[in-house]
Protein backbone atom coordinates (compact mmCIF):
# COMPACT_ATOMS: atom_id res chain seq x y z
CA UNK A 1 0.00 0.00 0.00
CA UNK A 2 1.58 3.72 -0.91
CA UNK A 3 1.12 5.70 2.24
CA UNK A 4 0.96 9.05 -0.08
CA UNK A 5 -2.62 8.22 -0.63
CA UNK A 6 -3.13 9.05 2.90
CA UNK A 7 -1.97 12.84 2.72
CA UNK A 8 -4.97 14.15 0.86
CA UNK A 9 -6.58 12.69 4.12
CA UNK A 10 -4.41 14.26 6.38
CA UNK A 11 -4.49 17.55 4.44
CA UNK A 12 -8.41 17.84 4.47
CA UNK A 13 -8.26 16.65 7.86
CA UNK A 14 -5.60 19.47 9.15
CA UNK A 15 -7.83 22.64 6.89
CA UNK A 16 -11.24 20.93 8.21
CA UNK A 17 -10.48 20.77 12.20
CA UNK A 18 -9.67 24.89 12.66
CA UNK A 19 -13.37 25.18 10.33
CA UNK A 20 -14.63 22.65 12.87
CA UNK A 21 -13.68 24.41 16.23
CA UNK A 22 -14.14 27.46 14.76
CA UNK A 23 -17.80 26.60 14.29
CA UNK A 24 -18.18 24.86 17.68
CA UNK A 25 -16.51 27.50 19.20
CA UNK A 26 -19.10 30.10 17.81
CA UNK A 27 -22.07 27.98 19.41
CA UNK A 28 -20.88 28.71 22.55
CA UNK A 29 -20.24 32.06 21.77
CA UNK A 30 -23.83 33.42 20.41
CA UNK A 31 -23.47 36.98 22.01
CA UNK A 32 -20.10 37.98 21.42
CA UNK A 33 -19.99 36.31 18.18
CA UNK A 34 -23.12 38.09 16.97
CA UNK A 35 -21.47 41.50 18.70
CA UNK A 36 -18.26 40.76 16.85
CA UNK A 37 -20.14 40.50 13.40
CA UNK A 38 -22.02 43.66 14.05
CA UNK A 39 -18.84 45.57 14.89
CA UNK A 40 -17.56 44.86 11.61
CA UNK A 41 -20.52 46.26 9.77
CA UNK A 42 -22.16 43.35 8.32
CA UNK A 43 -25.69 43.32 8.33
CA UNK A 44 -28.03 40.71 10.52
CA UNK A 45 -25.61 39.60 12.76
CA UNK A 46 -28.06 36.86 13.89
CA UNK A 47 -28.16 35.51 10.41
CA UNK A 48 -24.63 35.74 9.31
CA UNK A 49 -23.85 34.05 12.67
CA UNK A 50 -26.17 30.85 11.49
CA UNK A 51 -24.40 30.96 8.20
CA UNK A 52 -20.93 31.22 9.82
CA UNK A 53 -21.61 28.08 12.10
CA UNK A 54 -22.94 26.36 9.10
CA UNK A 55 -20.32 27.10 6.66
CA UNK A 56 -17.45 26.56 9.27
CA UNK A 57 -19.40 23.98 11.15
CA UNK A 58 -20.81 22.04 8.34
CA UNK A 59 -18.40 22.67 6.27
CA UNK A 60 -15.11 21.53 7.83
CA UNK A 61 -16.79 18.10 8.67
CA UNK A 62 -17.98 17.46 5.25
CA UNK A 63 -14.50 18.34 4.05
CA UNK A 64 -12.93 15.80 7.08
CA UNK A 65 -15.41 13.04 5.58
CA UNK A 66 -14.36 14.23 2.01
CA UNK A 67 -18.19 14.65 0.95
CA UNK A 68 -18.32 17.06 -1.73
CA UNK A 69 -15.48 18.12 -1.52
CA UNK A 70 -14.41 19.98 -4.37
CA UNK A 71 -17.85 21.85 -3.92
CA UNK A 72 -17.25 22.20 -0.05
CA UNK A 73 -13.25 23.26 -0.36
CA UNK A 74 -15.00 26.06 -3.22
CA UNK A 75 -17.74 27.01 -0.19
CA UNK A 76 -14.79 27.36 2.41
CA UNK A 77 -12.22 29.01 0.30
CA UNK A 78 -14.67 31.77 -0.34
CA UNK A 79 -15.87 32.00 3.09
CA UNK A 80 -11.66 32.21 4.13
CA UNK A 81 -11.51 35.14 1.61
CA UNK A 82 -14.35 36.68 2.89
CA UNK A 83 -13.61 36.63 6.18
CA UNK A 84 -9.88 38.07 5.82
CA UNK A 85 -11.39 40.97 3.98
CA UNK A 86 -14.41 41.28 6.78
CA UNK A 87 -12.62 41.22 9.76
CA UNK A 88 -9.26 40.94 9.31
CA UNK A 89 -8.05 43.99 6.91
CA UNK A 90 -6.87 46.07 9.34
CA UNK A 91 -3.17 45.94 8.36
CA UNK A 92 -1.77 48.42 10.98
CA UNK A 93 -2.01 45.78 13.51
CA UNK A 94 -0.11 42.79 12.97
CA UNK A 95 -2.10 40.12 14.09
CA UNK A 96 -4.86 40.83 11.89
CA UNK A 97 -2.24 41.02 9.04
CA UNK A 98 -1.31 37.70 10.70
CA UNK A 99 -5.03 36.36 10.84
CA UNK A 100 -5.86 37.72 7.07
CA UNK A 101 -2.44 35.95 5.74
CA UNK A 102 -3.56 32.63 7.28
CA UNK A 103 -7.24 33.13 5.83
CA UNK A 104 -5.69 33.38 2.38
CA UNK A 105 -3.17 30.09 2.38
CA UNK A 106 -6.32 28.39 4.27
CA UNK A 107 -8.22 29.53 0.60
CA UNK A 108 -5.15 28.51 -1.35
CA UNK A 109 -4.72 24.77 0.19
CA UNK A 110 -9.08 24.46 -0.27
CA UNK A 111 -8.28 25.34 -4.00
CA UNK A 112 -5.64 22.62 -4.36
CA UNK A 113 -8.92 20.09 -3.13
CA UNK A 114 -11.15 21.88 -5.44
CA UNK A 115 -8.71 21.26 -7.79
CA UNK A 116 -7.00 17.43 -7.29
CA UNK A 117 -10.42 15.86 -4.97
CA UNK A 118 -10.80 14.19 -2.33
CA UNK A 119 -8.54 11.90 -2.67
CA UNK A 120 -8.57 8.00 -2.04
CA UNK A 121 -10.21 7.82 1.42
CA UNK A 122 -12.97 9.86 0.55
CA UNK A 123 -16.67 9.01 0.15
CA UNK A 124 -16.37 11.01 -2.69
CA UNK A 125 -13.94 8.40 -3.74
CA UNK A 126 -15.99 5.62 -2.89
CA UNK A 127 -19.28 6.76 -3.77
CA UNK A 128 -17.49 6.49 -7.27
CA UNK A 129 -16.38 3.12 -7.11
CA UNK A 130 -17.84 1.68 -10.28
CA UNK A 131 -19.14 4.93 -11.90
CA UNK A 132 -16.59 7.34 -13.37
CA UNK A 133 -13.85 8.78 -11.23
CA UNK A 134 -13.72 12.82 -10.34
CA UNK A 135 -9.85 12.42 -12.07
CA UNK A 136 -10.89 10.68 -15.25
CA UNK A 137 -14.04 13.42 -15.43
CA UNK A 138 -11.60 16.03 -15.27
CA UNK A 139 -9.03 14.78 -17.89
CA UNK A 140 -11.17 15.15 -20.24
Amino acid sequence: MNAVRYLPFVGRLLIGLPFTMSGLSKLAAYGSTTAMIGAAGLPLPPLAFVVAVAVELGGGLLLIAGVRARLVASALALFALATAVSFHSNFADQNQMIHFLKNIMMAGGLLQIVGFGAGAISFDNRLSKGHETVATASAR
